[in-house]
């Protein structure tokens, strides 16, 4: 839904704005286009499938204002909606294109059709169920209910009556016109009134089938085209609306855009309204309940006041109008257009919502009440409290200020300039500036990885590897096509995605699809050796913590013993040297040394350990990486920031004897083995 500010600050509601989808979109893609788009999300949309495969060309509201009736192209069809659901009841296609229709009972169940070609189609509940044709090409008709006639104005100077309760042509009435273009009947006495290409008003009496009288609208149009050398000239003040207010008013829309209000006692007209856009009036209707007038043509609708004339508003659009339907007792309208969309608009001003959508009252109030006072790029609000802040309150009531509804309107340039003097530093927008400042630069830190686009993202990742792989010949043209502005809607828009399941791209690509698989086999190869890595590498930390604390343990229990102190006398050394074994003293002595040493080493590894995680923790990953480089670890950067990390096992020494067994145990065999070179021939069998 749309807010208009229409002429004279009356608002004009449109119910049908927005963008139009087409019907084979899925709900997927219609819920993408709702988190996208904010116009999407904000679109009301009162009827369902309120729209024609080309345009709409009539729109009606049968009598009992259940069912909305509307014909389109193309192919010729006709659409009723029930405003019970909001939504499409049927949808029957006809032969030829309607030119007009009329709904002949209270509901749907009778229809009549004009078409090209000369024909009038019938139809029932259930179908179509009549059609005839008349001589010459219609134009308009209008039905008596009293007589049950059909009255149809043609190109010709006749008008055909077709009673339908005899289901026969009865005599036509003869006017004195090359042609009649609009035909109408007074709801009240019944007075039947056509209009012609001459620009005279003719009324028949059907009691009598006698013309009453006759009305010449060209002498009282108001444009430049009245001098009388314009007169003869054919089609020039022609009749292209008609429409009766009560039993006396009579409303005339002419072919130079002119609405002519007249009292049927006399040939002289009340008002002359004038469009000024120089398009024929297309259609006219009076809407009793407001007092206004309602006439459109092809560019515009004006809504005006049948008394004095005064404009009221105008609704515009960027397409032509074909028709105009007034829902009864209310400010609700249809229009058929040259588009898609029949258009709905609701004006407040005119009447209430109808009882079918009564919410619509209570959204409008609400959009009203949220409406918030309407601001300007070179002007800026504020209430009387800033005003004193900033030092600017003697300029109230001068030029200076705008006051509107409980604050003024002030130029922005102003309003900078004094907050600058005022407050030369405010420190609340100083810190939130800073601290703004700092949540982005932590946002920005870690590892900037490279994003890949939704459409054509295997094309992407095939070029990119082309263009890493230096010693690609294929190097050059793929950095060209993505590096060249001209295909980079290739990865941005949908229409250009490659849809590898149809049997086109099978057939031309049979080998890509083999390396799409290898492709993905070894992306899963990479993250199972990634997740790999990351749980070898979190074993092999707190290996180290473990170590480290047991070296640590083992320093503190030998600082806590105490070496024992043995006094030997000199025979107990002499005894030991001469069977060979060293002093007690000594090995007491070589145990003290290295004790020491053990828990000198232990204090320094405990340190330096400490150190090299205060410098982990500060290091970047890449530095990180850097070194694990230095540790005999061989490391390959792979595509798009993911990395394989290799280790060298040493190999234990039972794992040599077991080889170096084998090796021998195949030596014996080779030796003891018996060659077949001797053999020749076939063995033969003796008979």
């Amino acid at each position: 839904m749309k807010a208009l500010e229409g002429r004279n600050n009356v608002k004009v509601y449109n119910l049908s704005a927005g963008k139009s989808l087409p019907e084979w979109l899925t709900e997927r893609k219609r819920r993408q286009l709702s988190k996208r788009d904010v116009d999407f999300r904000q679109k009301i949309e009162l009827i369902q499938d309120f729209t024609m495969p080309d345009l709409s060309g009539c729109v009606r509201m049968s009598p009992d204002g259940r069912y909305i009736l509307a014909t389109g192209t193309y192919k010729p069809r006709v659409k009723c909606y029930e405003v019970a659901s909001l939504s499409l009841k049927f949808e029957r296609c006809v032969d030829y294109e309607v030119i007009q229709f009329d709904i002949l009972s209270e509901d749907y169940s009778k229809l009549v059709f004009l078409q090209e070609e000369r024909y009038v189609e019938f139809h029932s509940q259930g179908g179509r169920w009549f059609r005839t044709r008349i001589p010459k090409f219609g134009r308009d008709f209008a039905y008596h209910y009293p007589s049950c006639d059909l009255y149809m104005a043609a190109a010709g100077s006749e008008i055909y009556r077709l009673n339908l309760s005899q289901g026969r042509f009865l005599n036509s009435l003869q006017t004195n016109s090359p042609g009649v273009n609009r035909c109408e009947f007074n709801k009240i006495h019944y007075l039947f009134t056509c209009g012609t290409e001459d620009g005279r008003i003719e009324a028949w009496d059907p009691r009598s089938r006698h013309r009453v009288g006759v009305l010449d609208c060209a002498m009282h149009m108001d444009t430049e085209y009245t001098s009388a050398s314009h007169f003869n000239t054919a089609n020039r003040f022609g009749i292209t609306a008609l429409a009766f207010n009560d039993a006396l008013t009579l409303g005339v829309g002419t072919q130079t855009g002119q609405i002519l209000l007249y009292d049927i006692r006399s040939d002289k007209p009340l008002l002359v309204k004038d469009h000024n856009d120089g398009l024929p009036v297309k259609d006219l209707e009076f809407h009793n309940s407001a007092k206004m007038v309602v006439s459109m043509s092809s560019k515009i609708v004006k809504i005006w006041d049948k008394e004095t004339g005064a404009p009221h508003t105008s609704i515009e659009s960027e397409v032509d109008f074909n028709d105009l339907c007034l829902v009864p007792d209310s400010g609700m309208l249809f229009l058929a257009t040259e588009d898609v969309k029949l258009q709905t608009y609701f004006l407040p001003s005119l009447g209430t919502a109808p009882r079918w959508c009564s919410h619509l009252d209570a959204l409008i109030e609400e959009l009203e009440e949220e409406e918030a006072p309407s601001q300007y790029d070179d002007y800026k609000f504020v209430t009387e409290e800033e005003l004193k802040q900033i030092g600017l309150q003697d300029l109230i009531g001068t030029e200076m200020l705008r006051a509107v509804m409980h604050g003024y309107y002030i130029d922005s340039r102003l309003y900078n300039k004094a907050k600058m003097i005022a407050n030369p530093f405010d420190y609340d927008d100083f810190m939130k500036r800073k601290v703004k400042q700092k949540i982005t630069e932590q946002n920005q830190r870690g590892i900037q990885t490279k994003k890949l686009p939704n459409v054509n993202r295997d094309l992407f990742e095939r070029l990119t590897e082309e263009q890493n792989d230096k010693g690609s010949k294929k190097m050059t043209s793929a950095d060209a096509l993505l590096k060249d502005d001209r295909f980079g809607a290739l990865f941005i828009s949908e229409d250009f995605e490659i849809e590898k399941n149809s049997a086109e791209f099978k057939l031309f690509n049979p080998v890509l699809n083999k390396m799409d698989k290898k492709r993905r086999n070894a992306k899963v190869e990479e993250e199972l050796e990634e997740q790999e890595f990351i749980k070898a590498r979190e074993e092999m930390l707190q290996g180290e913590s473990s170590d480290s604390d047991s070296i640590i343990s083992n320093s503190d229990d030998e600082k806590k013993v105490k070496p024992v102190e043995i006094r030997n006398s000199k025979k107990q050394r002499e005894r030991y040297q001469k069977k060979g074994k060293k002093s007690p003293v000594k090995e007491d002595e070589q145990k003290k040394t290295e004790s020491k040493n053990l828990s000198f080493t232990a204090a320094d590894s405990l340190a330096e350990l400490k150190a090299s995680k205060k410098k982990l923790s500060k290091m970047t990953l890449a530095d990180r990486l850097e070194m694990e480089d230095d540790n005999q670890e061989s490391i390959k950067q792979l595509t798009f920031g993911s990395r394989e990390m290799s280790y060298v096992v040493k190999k234990t020494p039972k794992d040599g004897l077991l080889r170096q067994k084998q090796r021998e145990h195949q030596a014996e065999r080779r030796k003891v083995r018996r060659s077949t070179a001797n053999l020749k021939g076939k063995f033969r069998t003796k008979d």
